[in-house]
């Protein structure tokens, strides 16, 4: 036991109760000088009207550089005119086609011709990755990577007026504003539900099929394809029945092999089944591109080499552009020719395009890349990319 006097023991008790006291008076004092160097700053700002709108206009670029969003709306006139009749609320029901851009970007338009050769100058959102004809108030269905068919409404996408060339999709709609697609499901490819043709695709893996059409009538989704576990499906195209007997299926794979063959090898198979070999892949190898189509003079492979190392979306790689007609063909279920030769340094293809031109590319955010103007031969190399490509698309 302690022997404090009086004076020690009240001295110890309150030395806890000063140094509180200390600090928060401190803390206070600081506050205090803080506040008071905000409240000098603000009224400077509101004594001159000119560093008042000048704080205003720097907020409200950063609000815009934070929040934008690229512009939907498409401007046809430059005044409004006031409307002459009223709107009839019904819509005809008039044939149109519906357009998915590679930004994931849906709409439909009037015009069901368009002419790719026409000189306009090119625009953001203007590669068109899948169209199918439609009507104005009929249902189309969206093939994903998850083998499956999305329903939807054909009055709920905007519609886009009458334009000269390739339309640009910059007044669509994305398609999460009609459904809803977990992060690692992608959409591929636009599809008719009457019951002619098919849908042809194709599997990461290497599998194809051929869907016989077949849609549900009560279902707004269904699977296409009995996928195995991690596998997917990379690309998916509607033939109907008369390209269905001309076209060819092309398969082309990350280690720089394509494979084609006539789409007829490939027997139509119902909904559940799961498809049948298509190519023979190296170890380590996968599919990363499938076309189906009728050849035309000027159909084309696009193939863009680059590094396993590369983050991507930053690293160009080397592109080759090739006339189709090079690749000669072979049967279903063997491993295909080289389609391109690596550079010191490239180790796989980070993109290919196979199909009819005029072909167009694109950045991942729908910016116009251009294409190399040199046709290169069947097994060489690429050459270097002015900018980034995310997509490559061809004729409607």
């Amino acid at each position: 036991m302690f022997d404090l006097s009086d004076v020690q023991a009240t001295y110890i008790l309150d030395m806890p109760l000063r140094r509180l006291t200390k600090f928060s008076r401190i803390e206070l004092e600081k506050e205090s000088g803080e506040l008071t160097t905000t409240i000098e700053e603000l009224t400077a700002i509101l004594d001159d009207d000119g560093n008042l709108r000048q704080v205003v206009s720097d907020e409200l670029a950063a609000v815009g550089q934070q929040h934008a969003t690229p512009r939907r709306t498409l401007l046809l006139e430059a005044n409004a005119s006031p409307a002459k009749s009223a709107v009839p609320l019904e819509v005809d029901d008039a044939p149109c086609i519906v357009l998915m851009s590679s930004t994931g970007l849906l709409a439909r338009s009037a015009d069901t011709e368009f002419d790719a050769s026409a000189d306009i100058a090119r625009a953001a959102h203007d590669v068109i990755v899948s169209s199918v004809p439609a009507t104005a108030r009929g249902e189309i269905g969206l093939v994903t990577s998850a083998g499956r068919v999305l329903r939807l409404s054909v009055l709920d996408l905007p519609a886009l007026p009458s334009v000269i060339g390739i339309p640009a999709l910059s007044a669509g709609a994305p398609i999460g504003a009609f459904v809803d697609l977990p992060a690692n499901e992608q959409a591929l490819c636009l599809t008719t539900l009457d019951e002619t043709g098919c849908i042809a695709l194709a599997t990461a893996r290497g599998t194809v099929k051929r869907v016989v059409a077949d849609t549900p009538g009560s279902k707004d989704s269904w699977e296409v394809i009995r996928l195995e576990d991690g596998d997917r499906v990379v690309g998916a195209v509607r033939l109907d029945d008369a390209a269905a007997r001309t076209a060819e299926l092309v398969l082309v794979t990350s280690d720089g092999q394509l494979l084609r063959f006539p789409a007829t090898a490939v027997r139509p198979q119902g909904r559940a089944a799961g498809g049948m070999a298509g190519i023979n892949l190296a170890s380590g190898a996968s599919v990363i591109a499938f076309g189906a189509f009728t050849p035309t003079d000027d159909a084309m492979l696009i193939t863009i080499a680059g590094t396993t190392a590369a983050l991507p979306g930053i690293d160009t790689g080397s592109m080759k552009v090739t006339p189709f007609a090079e690749y000669p063909a072979k049967g279903r279920a063997t491993g295909g020719v080289r389609c391109h030769r690596f550079r010191s340094g490239e180790d796989l293809l980070t993109l290919a395009w196979v199909g009819n031109g005029p072909v167009r590319a694109c950045s991942s955010s729908g910016v116009p890349v251009p294409l190399p103007t040199e046709l290169g031969k069947r097994d060489a190399t690429g050459v270097p990319v002015a900018a980034p490509v995310s997509h490559v698309a061809g004729s409607l």
